[in-house]
């Protein structure tokens, strides 16, 4: 279907390039979004950069009959990786945000409307939860944070107001896995939508929309993009879904330059590679982390000793190179110590690139529906495409920075 924000349109479909339903994913990777037709051959879609596209005629001017009449509605080079989402995604549609948070918020308000009720799941990334407690507050709609591990009992929050139920699964900082499908079962039987942020996973380890998720959002900055350079979202829809996501995106203007749209594009064909090696290498560097007397507690729901493996493995296909673990007490003096002694992990709150990263993560000021507990510091990191072993020397390194600091 068409990326369009104009579904209205009497334009012709563009010829597209559906793939055969029994590809595997890293073949849809490669080949989604392709059609060598329309692109004179070039295996790279080409870089459209446009604003006014002139009509052929008036009879196309009158009857906006043409493909591409805007450069804001539709350009090969948005077609190209919208598609290749849709078909990774199995979607009815892909629309192409400025960013993660576009793609969240746009997703939202494409099915919230003043005195709706919105039940978002507790560890949701940060700026989800500012959007909810600021922006849909202002517009009169009300937000029940609910504890991850609900599953079923989310039943007891829904209200005759619920529109939508937001997921997150591993949530942000903490990764807690949720019961997608339990959850799903519950908002569908309320008539609810339900979003979710699979940026953790991506549509190459776990597919939202085959378990009945209306709008599974990326943060494409991230492992869609995979060389930190790069801002931009994605929101693939259910066919019920599809109608409302174009509405919002149209009214308010969201588009995305052919530049970036083309980095991410590239990006996306060397996805599960790099993924492959994102999760060899988290897991190992988990496994050493768990095995340290400084860590308490090593969260990853990779691990077998995670509460949420059982979960991971029902649902999930893979893991990328993103998790969390805790220390015993420590003082802001060894915080310091451990992040300063590191040399092969940067400082940094994006993740998906190539290289790896580490931040201190303090979920306890925002969280509402389950207060945090952890005595502890919590580290977030990101394991990159680095040698695993020269990264746990640096790990070890930071260890010891932190222990002699005390």
């Amino acid at each position: 279907m068409s990326d369009t924000n104009r579904p209205d349109t009497n334009r012709p479909e563009r010829p597209g390039h559906t793939l055969p339903n029994d590809l595997k994913p890293e073949t849809r990777l490669v080949h989604g979004g392709y059609d060598g037709h329309r692109f004179h051959g070039f295996v790279n879609p080409p870089v459209v950069h446009a604003s006014t596209v002139l009509f052929a005629s008036a009879q196309a001017h009158l009857t906006d009959s043409q493909r591409y009449v805007y450069g804001r509605h539709a350009t090969p080079t948005n077609e190209a990786l919208s598609d290749a989402i849709s078909e990774l995604e199995g979607a009815a549609g892909t629309r192409l945000m400025p960013s993660g948070v576009s793609a969240i918020t746009a997703a939202l308000l494409s099915v919230l409307r003043p005195g709706d009720h919105l039940l978002m799941v507790d560890n949701v990334y940060g700026p989800t939860r500012k959007f909810c407690d600021s922006f849909l507050t202002r517009m009169g709609i009300a937000t029940t944070y609910y504890d991850p591990a609900l599953g079923a009992g989310l039943e007891a929050l829904m209200r005759p107001q619920t529109r939508a139920v937001f997921l997150e699964a591993p949530g942000s900082g903490t990764f807690e896995m949720q019961d997608v499908p339990a959850i799903v079962a519950v908002a569908a039987r309320a008539g609810a939508y339900t979003l979710m942020d699979n940026t953790w996973a991506t549509p190459l380890f776990f597919r939202p929309l085959e378990h009945g998720v209306d709008f599974s959002i990326q943060a494409a900055t991230k492992y869609i993009s995979g060389h930190s350079d790069v801002m931009i979202g994605t929101v693939a829809a259910s066919p019920r879904a599809w109608g409302p996501l174009q509405e919002t995106c149209r009214e308010l203007g969201l588009t995305v330059g052919p530049d970036d749209v083309y980095l991410a594009y590239r990006g996306l064909k060397t996805m599960a590679v790099r993924l492959k090696q994102h999760q060899a290498s988290g897991l190992k560097v988990a496994r050493w982390l768990e095995s340290r007397p400084e860590v308490t507690r090593v969260r990853h729901p990779g691990l077998e000793s995670d509460p949420g493996h059982a979960l991971w493995k029902r649902d999930f296909s893979g893991a990328c190179g993103l998790f969390a673990f805790e220390t015993g007490p420590i003082s802001d003096r060894q915080t310091a110590a451990f992040l300063d002694a590191l040399t092969l992990f940067g400082m940094g709150y994006s993740w998906g690139g190539y290289e790896s990263l580490a931040i201190r993560v303090n979920p306890a000021p925002i969280r509402t529906a389950v207060r945090w507990q952890a005595p502890g510091t919590l580290f977030r990191l990101h394991i990159g495409l680095e040698d695993p072993d020269d990264l746990m020397a640096d790990l070890a390194r930071g260890l010891a920075a932190m222990t002699a600091a005390a």
